[in-house]
């Protein structure tokens, strides 16, 4: 940590700072600036308000002292002062030694800020002496503070109250240290005060959700009668026994305690424990009971069937253990009736009190179940009252309730375990076999053996040996000795790194697959059609496959025991015995079924000849049948309950020992995956799928692939060749079976490999076919949208809005063409249109927050709030009917009385009446509100009769003039401006209007019309009178003394002056509202949702309490400005990134924060924050996440608000309630509900830490957590606590913490900063296996509901989704295929990053295709989604009482998540996906940080292949699951990598038949010719290569949702932006670490970085990133190629070579370039010389300790062998024999030499090959031996030695060329032939790394390996290099990369940066 100096700052005193700044924090980071700049306290000291947080761990004691002399600093500087004395001594108390870390550092500081304080403080002192001042500011600030607040109730005030009496009680404690030190005494009067404040601080602590002290039961969220219940419930603790040491303190009151205290009290758990889980049970017991139908009778007493649902749920994992082991559950209830529910409770809160506080063990649910187990026996033995025997006293538990005994006793030991193996995995890299994982140590408690541990557990037992040195185990206080240490190995499953594990756990398939292909080939070889399999002849061949099949299975159970090996310590007899049974019939099979065979056969060849010479001759066809009958008998049974999967549900999951015998041999009885079988339907759905599906590839394999290979193969093997090219070891085999294996094996390899694409192509239909169905992409253009917007609030009233049955009737009514016009009904409609609107209107505010539309669009898209009553009419949002009025007013004015175009229009375009309607509603009402005069309404009155009539009439424009409507509509708009400005001066012009209106009227629209004497009245009836001159006060014209004007203000009225202004101007269609493409793609998702099924919303009470959860590292939370402005070297900063990326968002920005340039908004510094949080919004930070997941609550709030509301509050809307003062009832209770269902935690981990080291980080977790005062924090905090042991000093103690912010009054002086709400201790640290799970387990805790969504950090979520929350929550409720209902629900996401670049574009489509059409064929049919990161959402109980929501061991579950949905998979689970809700998902968008992802990815699938999961998935589910759990996890990344070996084999076994003169004679003979089938295997390779894979789902779910047109388009433009150059990229990279894993391991988390990529990546870091997993892959490939080509060009034509290979050089080209080419200005004439110049500097540097890999070429080149080093004698044969094949060049290519042909084919050339070799290499040696001996001294020899080297290499060239005619493509063909075996000798030596050290060779190896590195850089290098001298390459780069926007920003920027740069060199100069 950084020295906790003070932190520098910008007030005044900053240059008198004394210590250290800490790193990172002085003005540096503009996260810090902000901050510090608002929050010194009175400028006067300049110190940090933060100071109080940056205090050493080991003296956490004194921040609260700190955070109180801050707080009193503005108003008592010496009291702050004395505080901080105070905490100095204190401090010096707490560490005497200053031993902790950076404790001296603050000491120090923290004593010469007081020296530097205490004279001007004294100055301000009033009294004499500080004691005085002290007691005089005591008083005053509880006078101030603590009376004034005692009698308020409120929530906030309770918060403020809370914190006044933490604060008064910090100064009563200096207070007291002050008088000491100046011996006075304390006053009484103070003292009694202190008492009584020490009372009440100890109720008011801190709270989360509930305030459950005394004095808090009239806040809201305490008034449901729920909770109340549930309170009253836990307080009932008649009849327990309580502790003696209870009972001597007279002071506690009984009555408050409650059920855990007493559990606490027995058991010692901790008291932040006991408070957390008191809460978690009351929310938990309280939302069970609202939701019980029929509602209980009373209210207030807790409902015994809430009470039972709640206990079912949490114990059924735990009653599942008892039975499955065979022991009666702990759960014992009492015979009295009245006890029940007391019972139960004690039963829950102990188990939850163990969950609360088991921390790791949390992980492993049945170790939880043991705990239980016996805990809850002691329980039951207490309340019995049973007596010792010994002591005759009652039981007492045999841990004893000391403080922290549970801890301590119970859950320390196992933890100990846990941390010592997991720091075995540490050290044992990839060997999972060493060490025991979570899942071993929790499977321990599977076997009835476990019950040996005892209770209290024996010290001694098996379970705590670890195979280190034993440790001294606190376990019952003894010492345990060093003697005998058995580590009792792995259990049940051991992960051996293995490609045999993908034959082991899907052995079914692969024995079908194989089968399959033989039985094609018989029927191709014997004919060709598969009739010609009733030919006797051919089925009896056919038959052969059984015997096949035995070889498979004894396979299958040799690798069984292989496997098993290291587990068998812990293997119980009966699974023992089943292995080795298994092995035994199989290889009983292996002899029985050959020799039947052999007896069908009259006259035998081969193998079965040679069986009947043993056993004697005979025929007896009917044996092998019989054989095969027995052999089959098992399969037919169980293919018999596979069509009942009732029974097969019910055999797998029963208890009873006969079946657990008779199941004994199908499936070795585990805990978890019995019984997963789904209902009939979903079999049957499935089942069909996958028999279409293999039919289909079948067939095609059939007669594709292998049928046109039968006849070539029959003629190659006919003939056999016997001249060769080279030097052939075995001239006269036959058969040339050589080229038939070379010819073949790309067929066959392909075989394997296309069932995946045949899945593709099979999903994306299936998926297409569901999502239409499912009704998505019905609405997806604003088209659609306008469309369909009349039944949308039909749609929202009946979904998201809960109806009972009455309702539902009065809706359809309400809705129904013909609605009745009673008035409940009418009532009815208009509570609707309210609530549609208070929904609408919230859902287009939060785009204007977002800046996703301007205020015009804003104001187009609102609803009127409430229905104005006046109108009478529904009135629409602006964008619908903009426009309508100014083309119905021009249609009008040319009508000419013809009325036919008008009502054409009006019938074929609802809005446009809609539009007339309201304008003449909203016309009539603002005259009739304006016109106040008696005489003037009747003349209105009159107008409006005569136009209703012609409107009833119909003959409205027949009879009216039209043509001067415009000019009545100019003069209205006129009017409109001046109601807007509504200013007293206008009052003249507005009646000039007026009048000026009704002229028109009159005179022009009506001249015609009879309208008597009215008219009279207005034109004359006065002049009649008055014959003279009239007084001016007489001369009342009309409306000169009759408008009401300036109008009094209303909402309603200022709305509905805008909307009609709007309707009368808005001259433009708003066709293109809103113009935001996210904001379009938002509102025409959410619509288009509301037209899909789903579940009933419930009233908020009723819904399902839920909790989200996301756990953090250190990534961004906010981005501080000097991020923002700090340019890259192109010179572009993010922030202008972001203006160039999202233009019309910045705009809105501007315009929402009312400034007009980016300078105007930096000139303001209030605007800072705005500017900081508009950039974080768009990139993926936590702030987004956050925003984003608290619309939930707002989204709670507004249902709560609409279901709660009466009538009249509903129709004066939901606006209202925004106007509403916080503290309303309402509200109130608004808020209380939504606090009830909805808690968010985020995970800091290191949020302690950070806030000690000052880190910008914790001020910007802080401000979220002040912004949203619901948000929780939970982090792990590491304390230094003095330790017991001599030698340590210093323990480290770890808790885990939730805090919220403190909350104070705006105006308040104090801090905002963070309070704790519980602190508990952990057994030690955390964090042991994989980060992210750990940091989930830690926190799952302090999660609430019943619900659990997690979130990642990468994440946003949108208000219109956070409304349908509820309904989604109701899946839960509904058993999805008829057999249970679902542990997880799967949502969609949307990527948001594909703005960003191009290949951020491929990478969202691709994820985007995966997390929806991919997810939905996986849910259904196929049943076998699993979880894949993150919406989902979590049964909580379920999980939570099965190992939580993540696995956590280390590697193994590198893939955290998808081993949660295994987990859930497999223990009785299911996973459902629904389409109707999205959440937003940012994705990595730089190729570097894409291919890193992809290797994590891959990496993680290699994990799951060795994990138990997918061995028990993959064995527990039928056949067909098991096929599509295998395609869709890691069969996917195993047919990719296939897909490479295709090339491989292909391209070697190509070599093999050129170089050896194969090739050449086949051709020449035209007796074969092989092409079509070869065609057909490669383009299927090519398929995959290409990422058509990918495309067709992606292209499906495009036009599904936005098109078939769209999708095409797309598709096109992809492919001219590279696409398959990006997805033939990352099918190397996929294979590559998929491989790598799987032979020696070396998998790890791998952080990607979420930033924005616009950065260059040097050529080095390219190079370090790929060059193992591409480049080298790619040379090979084109060396290939190459030789290829050379070597058959003579006898082949040109079209064949590169029709065959054209996709192969694609894959090289773009292997070896794709990097360089997606790499932002790699194409940069200057960026390529720094390139270069900086791989030379990383290419030569020494390496050694602590050289970083990015440094040094050596460093890096140690690291990439780690993996060798760690994968075992297995991983290094395997490594061996792999190299070998590099060898092969120089035996084929040196015998093609023009010097070797007279030596006619001879070893003896090879031999000499290998001398040239070693000669080379020695030469070599001598010159680096000599350059470190002589090249010092004897310079001058060694000069004359590296001459003579040279001259004698130039004269043995000469003299070759001149005597054996050696020619110059010989030394091509030289070097070919010798660069690869160079290469192979270099991995062998790596693989052999130790034997090569012994010898002293390393350093050659490394010196031979850097001159490969250099070689194989120049060559990707040179054509890099070339293409970059012309300028328009790099254009063209810019262009594809980025979207148009951008890259012409970039290359401004690039013209300034070029400015930039001139000027700083000329200033240089």
């Amino acid at each position: 940590m950084a020295a906790p100096g003070r932190r520098a700052d910008f007030s005044s005193s900053s240059a008198q700072s004394p210590g250290p700044s800490p790193a990172g924090a002085s003005g540096g980071g503009g996260g810090g600036r902000r901050l510090l700049r608002t929050q010194t306290v009175g400028g006067n000291m300049g110190e940090s308000i933060f100071d109080s947080e940056v205090v050493p761990s080991s003296l956490v004691e004194i921040a609260p002292i700190l955070r109180v002399a801050n707080e009193v600093e503005a108003g008592n500087p010496r009291v702050a002062y004395l505080c901080r004395f105070y905490a100095f001594e204190k401090a010096h108390r707490l560490d005497p030694n200053s031993s902790g870390r950076g404790v001296r550092q603050f000491k120090t500081a923290l004593l010469q800020r007081l020296e530097r304080e205490n004279d001007p403080t004294l100055k301000g002192r009033v009294h004499q002496s500080d004691a005085r001042e002290m007691q005089r500011f005591y008083r005053e600030y509880y006078k101030k503070y603590i009376h004034a607040l005692q009698s308020a109730a409120d929530k906030a005030d309770r918060a403020l109250l809370t914190k006044a009496y933490q604060t008064a009680a910090v100064l009563f404690e200096v207070l007291k240290a002050v008088n000491v030190s100046q011996s006075v005494e304390v006053d009484q009067a103070i003292l009694d005060t202190h008492n009584k404040i020490e009372e009440k601080k100890k109720l008011y602590v801190p709270y989360n959700i509930l305030p459950l002290d005394p004095e808090s039961t009239d806040e809201a969220i305490m008034q449901y009668p729920e909770i109340r219940a549930s309170v009253y419930a836990l307080r009932n603790t008649r009849g327990l026994p309580w502790p003696k040491e209870n009972e001597k303190k007279p002071d506690e009151k009984k009555t408050d305690k409650d059920l855990l205290d007493w559990l606490q009290a027995m058991f010692g758990f901790q008291k932040d424990n006991v408070s957390n889980q008191r809460e978690h049970l009351i929310l938990l017991l309280a939302n069970v009971h609202i939701r019980q139908i029929p509602k209980p009778d009373q209210q207030s007493k807790l409902d015994d069937r809430a009470l039972d649902a709640v206990m079912k749920r949490l114990f059924k994992n735990y009653k599942m253990w008892c039975k499955y082991l065979g022991r009666k559950s702990s759960l014992w209830l009492p015979t009295i009736q009245q006890e029940v529910q007391q019972r139960k409770l004690l039963y829950m809160g102990l188990y939850l009190l163990i969950w609360g506080e088991a921390a790791n063990l949390r992980f492993m649910p049945e170790c939880l179940c043991y705990i239980y187990h016996h805990m809850a026996f002691e329980l039951y033995g207490m309340l019995a009252g049973n007596v010792s025997p010994m002591t005759g006293e009652n039981v007492k538990p045999a841990y004893g309730g000391d403080e922290e005994a549970f801890l301590m006793k119970i859950v320390t030991p196992i933890y100990k375990v846990i941390e010592e193996e997991a720091h075995r995995s540490k050290t044992m890299k990839s060997k999972h076999s060493h060490w025991r994982n979570y899942d071993d140590l929790n499977e321990y408690f599977w076997k009835v053996d476990c019950f040996r541990l005892g209770w209290p557990m024996r010290a001694d037992a098996d379970f705590f040996k670890t195979p280190k040195l034993a440790y001294p185990n606190r376990l019952n206080g003894e010492e345990r000795s060093a003697g005998s240490v058995h580590w009792m190995g792995k259990i049940n499953f051991v992960e051996i790194r293995s490609f045999w594990h993908i034959f082991r756990s899907f052995d079914r398939m692969w024995i079908f697959l194989i089968l399959s292909l033989q039985a094609m080939v018989i029927i191709a070889w014997n004919g060709g059609t598969p009739s010609d399999i009733f030919d006797s002849g051919v089925l009896q061949q056919v038959l052969s496959i059984f015997i096949t099949a035995a070889v498979l299975k004894l396979g299958q159970a040799t690798l069984d025991i292989v496997f098993g090996w290291k587990a068998r310590t812990n293997m119980s007899f009966a699974r023992k015995l089943r292995y080795v049974l298994k092995l035994v019939s199989a290889a009983a099979w292996v002899v029985i079924l050959p020799v039947t065979y052999a007896y069908t056969w009259t006259n035998p060849t081969g193998l079965a000849r040679t069986i009947k010479d043993w056993l004697g001759n005979g025929h007896q066809p009917s044996l092998y049948i019989l054989a095969v009958v027995v052999y089959l008998a098992p399969n037919m049974l169980a293919s018999g309950l596979f069509l009942f999967p009732c029974i097969r549900r019910y055999l797998e999951s029963s208890n009873f020992k006969v079946i657990t015998f008779m199941m004994w041999w199908s499936q070795p009885r585990v805990f978890v995956g019995r019984g997963m079988h789904e209902g009939p339907f979903s079999l049957f759905k499935y089942t069909m799928f996958w028999v279409l599906l293999l039919a289909m590839k079948l067939t095609v394999s059939f007669y594709i692939e292998i049928k046109p290979l039968v006849q070539p193969t029959k003629d190659i093997m006919g003939t056999p060749i016997r001249t060769f090219q080279w030097h052939e070891f075995f001239p006269h085999a036959n058969n040339n079976i050589g080229v038939v294996i070379a010819l073949w094996a790309p067929i066959i390899l392909v075989y394997f490999m296309d069932t995946q694409i045949w899945y593709a192509v099979f999903s994306t239909l299936v998926g297409g076919i569901y999502g239409a169905c499912r009704r998505l992409g019905e609405i997806r253009t604003l088209g659609m949208l306008r469309y369909r917007f009349e039944s949308l609030p039909d749609a929202f009233n009946k979904w998201l809005i809960p109806s009972d049955a009455h309702k539902r009737k009065g809706f359809r009514a309400a809705f129904s063409t013909k609605p009745s016009k009673s008035p409940s009904d009418e009532q009815e409609i208009e509570k609707r249109a309210a609530r549609f609107a208070q929904m609408w209107n919230l859902i287009i505010t939060s785009f204007r927050e977002e800046d996703l539309i301007d205020n015009r669009e804003m104001d187009l898209l609102l609803v009127p709030y409430c229905k104005d009553r006046e109108l009478n009419i529904f009135q629409w949002p602006p964008f619908l009917l903009a426009s309508k009025i100014p083309i119905a007013l021009d249609m009008a004015a040319d009508s000419g009385g013809k009325d036919r175009d008008l009502n054409k229009r009006m019938g074929s375009d609802p809005y446009f009446s809609y539009a007339i309607r309201e304008c003449y509603a909203s016309f009539k009402n603002i005259i009739n509100t304006l016109v106040s005069g008696q005489r003037e309404k009747v003349v209105m009155q009159e107008i409006f009769t005569v136009v209703e009539k012609h409107i009833n009439e119909g003959t409205l424009i027949k009879d009216l003039h039209m043509r001067n409507l415009p000019a009545l509509s100019k003069k209205l708009i006129e009017l409109l401006e001046l109601l807007q400005t509504n200013k007293e001066e206008d009052k003249g012009q507005v009646v000039i209007l007026f009048q000026d209106m009704l002229e028109v009227v009159t005179r022009d629209i009506m001249e015609d019309q009879e309208l008597g004497g009215v008219l009279d009245s207005i034109h004359g009836g006065n002049s009649r009178k008055h014959e003279g001159m009239t007084p001016l006060d007489q001369q009342d014209q009309l409306f000169t003394k009759a408008i009401k004007f300036p109008v009094v203000e209303s909402n309603a009225w200022t709305e509905k002056i805008k909307r009609l202004q709007l309707l009368l101007t808005v001259k433009e269609s708003a066709m293109d509202v809103p113009t935001n493409l996210d904001a379009r793609r938002r509102i025409s998702f959410f619509a288009n949702s509301l037209f899909m099924e789903m579940p009933n919303a419930p009233e908020v009470r009723n819904m399902l309490p839920f909790s989200v959860l996301t756990p953090y590292y250190k990534e961004d939370v906010l981005f501080s400005l000097h991020n923002l402005e700090e340019p890259n070297e192109d010179g572009v900063s993010i922030l202008f990134y972001l203006q160039k990326i999202y233009p019309d968002e910045w705009k809105n920005f501007l315009e929402r924060v009312d400034r007009k340039t980016e300078e105007e908004v930096r000139e303001d510094e209030t605007l800072e924050d705005e500017l900081r949080l508009w950039a974080s919004y768009r990139g993926q930070t936590l702030t987004r996440t956050v925003r984003g997941m608290m619309y939930y609550r707002k989204a709670l709030e507004l249902q709560g608000f609409l279901d709660m509301a009466k009538d009249d509050d509903l129709m004066k809307g939901y606006r209202a309630t925004e106007l509403m003062s916080e503290e309303s009832p309402l509200m109130t209770q608004c808020k209380a509900i939504a606090d009830m269902k909805f808690t968010y935690v985020v995970s800091c981990q290191q949020y302690g830490i950070q806030k000690r080291s000052n880190d910008p980080c914790a001020h910007d977790i802080l401000r979220l957590m002040t912004t949203y005062p619901s948000l929780r924090v939970a982090y792990i905090d590491e304390v230094e606590a003095p330790s017991q042991d001599r030698i340590k000093k210093i323990d480290k103690v770890y808790y885990s913490v939730l805090v919220k912010a403190s909350v104070t009054k705006p105006n308040d002086p104090g801090q905002s900063l963070d309070q704790v709400i519980y602190k508990i201790k952990l057994p030690g640290n955390a964090i042991l296996g994989e980060g992210k799970p750990e940091n989930q387990n830690h926190a799952i805790i302090f999660t609430r509901g019943e619900c659990l969504q997690t979130i990642d950090m990468n994440q946003e979520h949108y208000m219109e989704e956070a409304l349908k929350m509820r309904n989604l929550l109701q899946e839960f409720l509904e058993k999805h295929d008829g057999v249970r209902y679902p542990s997880i629900l799967g949502v969609r996401e949307h990527i948001f990053t594909g703005s960003v670049s191009s290949l951020a574009w491929f990478m969202s489509n691709q994820e985007t295709s995966f997390v929806t059409i991919g997810q939905r064929v996986l849910a259904n049919p196929l049943r076998v989604r699993f979880h894949y990161g993150h919406p989902d959402i979590f049964d909580r109980l379920f999980h939570l009482t099965r190992g939580g929501i993540s696995k956590a061991s280390k590697i193994i579950n590198l893939s955290e998540d998808i081993f949660a949905g295994f987990n859930s998979t497999l223990r009785g689970g299911n996973v459902t996906h629904h389409e109707y809700m999205q959440v937003g998902k940012g994705r990595d968008v730089g190729l570097n940080q894409i291919s890193l992802f992809e290797a994590k990815i891959a990496n993680g699938n290699g994990e799951q292949t060795l994990s138990r999961d997918i061995y028990r998935l993959g064995h527990r589910f039928d056949f067909f699951r098991m096929l599509s759990c295998y395609y869709t996890t890691i069969g996917f990344y195993f047919s990719t990598m296939i897909t490479v070996w295709t090339v491989y084999v292909f391209l070697y076994g190509r070599l093999y038949l050129v170089l050896s003169g194969l090739d050449e004679a086949l051709a020449t003979g035209k007796r074969f010719v092989h092409n079509s089938p070869l065609q057909v295997a490669l383009a299927s390779e090519s398929f995959v290569q290409l990422g058509f894979l990918m495309a067709l789902p992606m292209m499906m779910e495009i036009g599904l949702e936005r098109g078939f047109r769209t999708a095409l388009s797309d598709f096109v433009l992809m492919q001219l932006q590279l696409a398959s150059v990006f997805f033939t990229f990352s099918l190397g990279t996929k294979t590559h670490y998929y491989g790598r894993t799987l032979l020696h391991g070396g998998a790890e988390y791998r952080a990607t970085g979420r930033g924005f990529v616009v950065f260059h990546a040097k050529f080095a870091e390219n190079y370090r990133l790929y060059s193992r997993s591409h480049f080298v892959k790619g040379i090979e490939l084109m060396i290939l190629l190459v030789v290829y080509e050379i070597f058959g060009q003579s006898y082949r034509g040109a079209i064949t070579y590169i029709f065959i290979t054209v996709s192969m050089w694609f894959m090289v080209g773009t292997w070896l370039f794709a990097p360089f080419l997606f790499n932002p200005s790699g194409f940069e004439w200057q960026k390529i010389v720094d390139d270069w110049t900086d791989w030379n500097k990383w290419i030569h540097n020494r390496g050694g300790i602590g050289v970083a890999p990015e440094k040094s070429w050596e460093s890096w080149w140690d690291k990439e062998q780690g993996p060798l080093r760690h994968s075992g004698k297995r991983g290094t044969v395997v490594e061996i024999l792999l190299a070998l094949r590099f060898f092969i060049y120089q035996y084929g290519l040196v015998y093609h030499l023009n010097i070797t042909k007279q030596y006619n084919k001879s070893v003896l050339v090879y031999g000499i090959s290998w001398v040239v070799i070693f000669s080379m290499l020695l030469v070599m040696k001598t010159v680096s031996v000599g350059r470190r001996r002589f090249s010092a001294e004897f310079q001058l020899v060694f000069r004359l030695m590296k001459g003579l080297i040279f001259i004698s290499f130039i004269s043995t060239i000469v003299i070759l060329i001149a005597l054996a005619h050696m020619t110059v493509l010989d030394i091509f063909v030289c070097i070919l032939a010798f660069m690869p075996t160079g290469w192979g000798l270099l991995l062998i030596a790596q693989a052999i790394k130790p034997v090569v050290e012994m010898v002293g060779l390393w350093g050659s190896v490394k010196a031979l390996a850097r001159g490969y590195e250099i070689l194989m850089g120049l060559l990707l290098f040179t054509p890099i290099a070339f293409l970059a001298w012309f300028p328009f390459v790099s254009e063209f780069q810019t262009r594809m990369l980025f979207n148009q926007a951008f890259s012409r920003g970039l290359q401004i920027s690039r013209i300034l940066g070029g400015h930039k740069k001139d000027r700083a060199t000329r200033n240089k100069e």
